[in-house]
C-alpha cells in the first residue's frame, strides 16, 4: 500500500510517500529554491514517487471542515465577504488537487482515491503515528488550519481519538506571529528569530503582554483588541511563490508597546526585552494548555506537532513544567510535516492498516551518486581530493579543530527546517568568536542568531542538565554551568543549547566525525547549522559547491570528495554571496 501525502497551496508545500512507513518526504522549496514556497508541490511529489504510482493520494487540508461555522461567521460579517472570497478560491484549488495532479501525470493507481484530511488531524497523525509510543496524548498547536489553531486527543495503536481544540479567531500561533511582526521580522516563518532574540532580554513587559492572551480550561483566548485578523482581515498569499502574511496586530499594540521596529534597523534592548516577555507568556500559555490536556487524558507521554511545537525553548521545559515524562516532537512539526501526517492518517485511521514504523531519522530526501557529484565538481572547475572514509573523517575533523568552517554534504537530504548532519555547515564549538564569524561571513544574518550543538548521544548527560534523547533539534536543554566555557559558540544567551543527540546506528558517518573531533579536542560536540546562505537548505551537489565557492566557507566535504578553498580561489572567481549581491 503506497500513499502520496501532500501539503498543497499552503506555506511549506511538501510531499511524502508512505510504504510500510515513510519512504520519502521533501519540501518543494528544495527544488524551486523559494523559501517556504506555497503551491502545488509537483517536483517534490515526483521526487518522492520516483516513477511509482501511489494507491492513494492524501491532502492535508479539508475544505469542508467546520464549514457551517465558517458560513455562519461570514453571514453576520459582511465586511468579511471579500476576504472570504479569496479564501474560497484557495479552497477550490485544494478541492481540485486531484485534477491538477492528473494533468501533471500524477494520479492514484486505483482511480480517484483522493482523501482530504483536516489540517490538524494531519499534524496529529504526523506526530503519533511516527512516534515509538503505543499510547500517548497528542497535541497540535499552530496559527490556523481549517479554522482551528489547536487540536488534541489520544492516540492508541493505529487510532486517533480527538478530544478537544481551539477555534478561530483565537490562536497561540497568531499571538506569537503578531509580536514577531511587531519586532521587525515580517516574513513568513520568522518566529524563530524572535525566539532567538528572547534569550538576550529581560521579561520586563510581562504584565502588558499577559493582557494579550490567556489560556484556561484548555482554551486559548486572545484579547482581540490587539488584532485585526478577525475584523479587518489579513492579506495572505498561498497561490504560489513565497507565502506572505500581512500584519495581524492592531493599533492597540502600538498604543501599549510603542512604535514597532522597522525591519533591518538596529535591534535595541527594549526589543530583546519585549521578545523575552512574549516568550515567557507563550510558555505560560503553552504549559497551561499541556497541563490541562494531561489531566484530561491521564497520560504521561505526549506527542507534539504544529508550528508551535518548533519552539524548542518551551519544549525543553516540558519535564519541569508538566507531568509528562516521555516526549516525541515531529521533526517537521511545521506544515511541511502534514504531508506525512495526511498519508499516515489515511493509512491507519481510514484504511485501518496496522502500525509498523517509527521515525528515528529525517533523511527522506534525494541522494546523489558519486558520479553525479564528480560531474558537478568538474563542471565547476574545482580542485578536489577523493578520500576513503577514514581519511575523509580524519581530515575534516582536523580542519574543524584548526578553526576552519566546513560544508558537510552526505547521503540523503533531511526533511524539515533543521540540518541534522547530511546538509550541514559544521565548526568548532570551542571558539567564542565562531558564532559571530558564521553569522557575518557565511550566513549573513542577525548577530544574535544561535547555532546548535550536535553531541554524541551517549555523552549528553556530561554536558546537559537533561539526559533525554533529542535527535531532531526540537528541544533546548540547559548546558551545565561547568561546561559552558568549553563550548561558548553553541551556548545561547540563556545558557541553553538546542541540541542534536547523534546516535551511531542512525547516522554513522556524522557520528564518526564528531567522535574524531572528540579524540582530537576532548569535546564530543560540533557546532551544526544548515548548509545554506539566504536560501533553502542545499539539495543538489551543484548547490552545495556553489554555496562553498561564493561564501567564505573554507572546506567542503561532498560525498567522498574533500575540497579546500585555498586550492579553489580561481573557481570562486568574482562570486558574491546572495546577501552581498542584494546590497
Amino acid at each position: 500500500m503506497t500513499i502520496l501525502g501532500l501539503n498543497a497551496f499552503h506555506g511549506d508545500s511538501s510531499a511524502a510517500l508512505t510504504r510500510d512507513g515513510v519512504s520519502a518526504a521533501v519540501e518543494e522549496e528544495r527544488f524551486n529554491r523559494v523559501k517556504h514556497w506555497a503551491g502545488l508541490p509537483l517536483e517534490a511529489a515526483r521526487a518522492c514517487m520516483d516513477g511509482a504510482m501511489p494507491d492513494h493520494v492524501a491532502i492535508s487540508r479539508n475544505p469542508r471542515a467546520h464549514l457551517v461555522e465558517k458560513l455562519l461567521r461570514v453571514a453576520v460579517r459582511p465586511a468579511d465577504w471579500g476576504r472570504m472570497a479569496a479564501r474560497a478560491a484557495n479552497s477550490v484549488r485544494v478541492a481540485r488537487v486531484g485534477d491538477a495532479l492528473s494533468a501533471a501525470g500524477i494520479r492514484a493507481a486505483k482511480g480517484n482515491n483522493v482523501h482530504f484530511v483536516e489540517h490538524h488531524r494531519a499534524h496529529l497523525a504526523s506526530a503519533f503515528f511516527c512516534s515509538p509510543f503505543e499510547n500517548a496524548t497528542v497535541v497540535s498547536i499552530d496559527g490556523f488550519g481549517d479554522f482551528s489553531s489547536v487540536m488534541w486527543g489520544v492516540g492508541t495503536g493505529n487510532r486517533l481519538n480527538i478530544r478537544g481544540g481551539v477555534r478561530y479567531p483565537h490562536s497561540l500561533g497568531i499571538f506569537y506571529t503578531a509580536f514577531t511582526q511587531f519586532l521587525g521580522f515580517p516574513k513568513y516563518g520568522d518566529e524563530y528569530k524572535m525566539m532567538g532574540l528572547a534569550a538576550y532580554g529581560e521579561p520586563r513587559f510581562l504584565q502588558q503582554v499577559r493582557d494579550v492572551v490567556k489560556t484556561e480550561g484548555g482554551q486559548c483566548r486572545l484579547n482581540l483588541d490587539y488584532f485585526i485578523h478577525h475584523s479587518k482581515g489579513v492579506d495572505m498569499t498561498w497561490a504560489g511563490g513565497e507565502p506572505a502574511l500581512g500584519p495581524v496586530f492592531s493599533d492597540k499594540m502600538i498604543e501599549v508597546f510603542g512604535a514597532p521596529r522597522v525591519p533591518r534597523t538596529e535591534i535595541e534592548q527594549r526589543h530583546a526585552d519585549l521578545a523575552a516577555s512574549v516568550q515567557r507568556v507563550l510558555e505560560e500559555n503553552y504549559f497551561a494548555l499541556l497541563n490541562y490536556v494531561q489531566k484530561q487524558t491521564g497520560q504521561k507521554t505526549v506527542c507534539l506537532a504544529g508550528g508551535g511545537a518548533l519552539n524548542c525553548v518551551a519544549n525543553g521545559m516540558i519535564f519541569e513544567r508538566t507531568d509528562f515524562r516521555d516526549v516525541w516532537v515531529q521533526p517537521a512539526a511545521h506544515d511541511a510535516g502534514t504531508a506525512i501526517g495526511a498519508a499516515l492518517y489515511v493509512q491507519h485511521q481510514v484504511l485501518k492498516q496496522p502500525r509498523s514504523f517509527v521515525m528515528r531519522h529525517v533523511y527522506f530526501g534525494p541522494e546523489y551518486s558519486e558520479s553525479e557529484i564528480r560531474r558537478e565538481l568538474e563542471d565547476a572547475g574545482t580542485t578536489w581530493h577523493r578520500l576513503e572514509e577514514e581519511a575523509l573523517v580524519a581530515s575534516t575533523a582536523e580542519e574543524i579543530a584548526a578553526g576552519k568552517i566546513v560544508g558537510w554534504y552526505q547521503g540523503r537530504m533531511e526533511l524539515g527546517p533543521r540540518a541534522l548532519g547530511n546538509r550541514s555547515i559544521v565548526a568548532d564549538p570551542r571558539r567564542k568568536d565562531m558564532k559571530d564569524i558564521l553569522n557575518a561571513r557565511i550566513k549573513y544574518r542577525e548577530p544574535f542568531r544561535p547555532f546548535c550543538p550536535s553531541i554524541l548521544a551517549e555523552r549528553t548527560g556530561e554536558y546537559f542538565e537533561i539526559d533525554y534523547p533529542s535527535p531532531f533539534m526540537v528541544m533546548a536543554y540547559k548546558i551545565k554551568p561547568s561546561k559552558r566555557p568549553l563550548i561558548p559558540a553553541v551556548t545561547h544567551g540563556d545558557g541553553t543549547g538546542r541540541l542534536q543527540t547523534v546516535e551511531r546506528d542512525i547516522n554513522p558517518l556524522y557520528w564518526k566525525l564528531i567522535k574524531k573531533f572528540d579524540e582530537l579536542t576532548g569535546v564530543p560536540i560540533l557546532l551544526n547549522t544548515s548548509f545554506n546562505e539566504n536560501e533553502p537548505i542545499v539539495n543538489t551537489p551543484r548547490e552545495a559547491i556553489d554555496c562553498f565557492l561564493r561564501t567564505k566557507m573554507e572546506v567542503l566535504t561532498v560525498g567522498p570528495y574533500f575540497l579546500l578553498k585555498s586550492e579553489n580561489m580561481q573557481a570562486s572567481g568574482g562570486r558574491k554571496a546572495f546577501a552581498e549581491a542584494e546590497k
